[in-house]
């Protein structure tokens, strides 16, 4: 019987005929279950009456120009838990896989595959009665050179549109950084990384610039998505003011990221603006801790710095007598503090929706671990796709333009008396929300970009 099976070694190069992927590099691992194929900008459609799913690879690794568009029939929907511990809803689909001299049909899910070092992953049921694995052995089956690549695909390379785009932040290696990137560079863009703390400005009436490390003058950019750290808001947004100054677009302004960072001052903005909030106190330094306690409706209650970010520096005082103490506490620091009414009926649960150019594009809940009330990704809380009403996706909206804020993290939790908005986030973090919803928001960053350039 085995003399009939194919033997492949760990990792093998296959293709995709009915997909037009003429060879992908595959990693052959029979402790996984399910195939997986990596895809891009996936979307369902309705074909003759039927069910598919339209999708883009890049099927070379590290190579984000050469783009295949696909479409296959959709066999099933799957939720898949994901190693980083996201739960992700997976499209699958069911084609020709050829290997060797072999062809056969086999299912795959389709997910984002760009922290993976393989494009494909060859699963034990796509294997199941077919294959033989031999581990120590890689590419049995032959592999091809870059020349034969780059004949197998000379007619995918995706057209440059041309804008040069800085992302100007701390870490390249962030999630949400090497998306936006990826993203920019899939659409045809020549997108530069531009670390904040390597950024100096000369202020000038008549020749304003900006250099980066070596002296390099960065006077020529088209666009610039800033992502910029709470700690470093002051000299970032000084940066994104310079590069204002010198005519180049800014997905968020300069003003819009300072007045967002002021927590005080954003809920003033959004109360202006008609968006409902948690009853809120604030004092510089409270004499009348009782009152400021009594004013939002008593204890358990939420006592907040101004300046605390991700969940860091919230706190909550179950009792009257833990709220005083915490209040008394802060106040002895001098740090700002808000407190804020106690939502219990959200059960640590809270809705972020992310807005990009006056549209909601994607929306999770986020559920806080037992025992806690904070629901921060970054705070072990987890993601889940949840279908927000009309009415949150009003608020979303509403929050984010009294904020002018082109991308947007909106938070909002559901109390007994309607949705309100806990916080506007300028520098969302897309790991969560891309997880949950297999959505491509960093690409949606990118064409709010080409829009306000009239590309596309």
């Amino acid at each position: 019987m085995s003399q009939n099976k194919v033997i492949l070694g760990s990792e093998e190069w296959c293709s995709f005929p009915e997909l037009g992927i003429p060879t992908i590099k595959a990693r052959v691992d029979s402790g996984a279950k399910t195939s997986a194929l990596h895809a891009i900008n996936i979307a369902p459609f309705i074909k003759n009456e039927n069910n598919w799913v339209k999708f883009d690879i890049n099927p070379i690794q590290n190579n984000l120009k050469t783009v295949i568009h696909c479409e296959a029939p959709l066999v099933d929907k799957r939720i898949v838990k994901s190693s980083s511990g996201f739960r992700e809803q997976r499209y699958v689909i069911q084609t020709n896989l050829k290997i060797g001299d072999s062809i056969w049909p086999i299912e795959m899910t389709l997910t984002n595959r760009d922290s993976m070092g393989f494009r494909m992953l060859l699963g034990r049921e796509a294997m199941s009665g077919r294959v033989l694995v031999d581990p120590e052995q890689k590419y049995l089956l032959g592999q091809p050179t870059s020349e034969n690549l780059k004949e197998l695909y000379k007619n995918s390379e995706k057209a440059s549109s041309g804008l040069r785009i800085g992302l100007l932040a701390s870490n390249p290696e962030l999630y949400s950084n090497k998306r936006i990137m990826e993203a920019g560079e899939m659409r045809g863009h020549e997108m530069h990384f531009l670390n904040i703390k390597e950024c100096y400005m000369k202020l000038d009436a008549k020749t304003p610039e900006i250099h980066y490390r070596g002296g390099k003058i960065l006077n020529q950019f088209d666009a610039i998505i800033p992502r910029i750290r709470p700690s470093i808001t002051f000299y970032g947004c000084a940066l994104t003011r310079q590069f204002e100054a010198l005519k180049v677009f800014c997905l968020n302004s300069s003003t819009a990221i300072t007045q967002s960072r002021d927590k005080l001052y954003s809920l003033q903005l959004l109360l202006n603006h008609g968006v409902d909030i948690p009853t809120t106190g604030f004092a510089n330094s409270p004499l009348d801790t009782n009152d400021l306690i009594k004013m939002v409706g008593g204890s358990p209650l939420i006592v907040k710095l101004l300046e605390g970010t991700q969940g860091k520096g919230v706190v909550l005082a179950e009792t009257k007598k833990a709220a005083e103490s915490v209040i008394n506490a802060f106040k002895s620091l001098n740090a700002n503090i808000l407190v804020q009414e106690f939502i219990k009926e959200a059960n640590g649960k809270d809705i972020r929706c992310f807005v990009i150019d006056g549209k909601v594009v994607a929306a999770i809940q986020r559920e806080a671990m037992p025992g806690e009330f904070r629901a921060n990704i970054h705070l072990g809380g987890t993601a889940s796709i949840i279908k927000v009403t009309s009415e949150e996706k009003r608020i979303a909206i509403k929050a984010a333009k009294a904020m002018d804020l082109k991308v947007a993290g909106v938070d909002i939790i559901r109390s007994a008396k309607g949705p309100l908005l806990l916080e506007v986030n300028s520098s969302p973090g897309l790991e969560g929300i891309e997880g949950a919803t297999n959505k491509d928001i960093a690409g949606e960053m990118i064409r709010a970009i080409e829009k306000n350039f009239k590309l596309g």
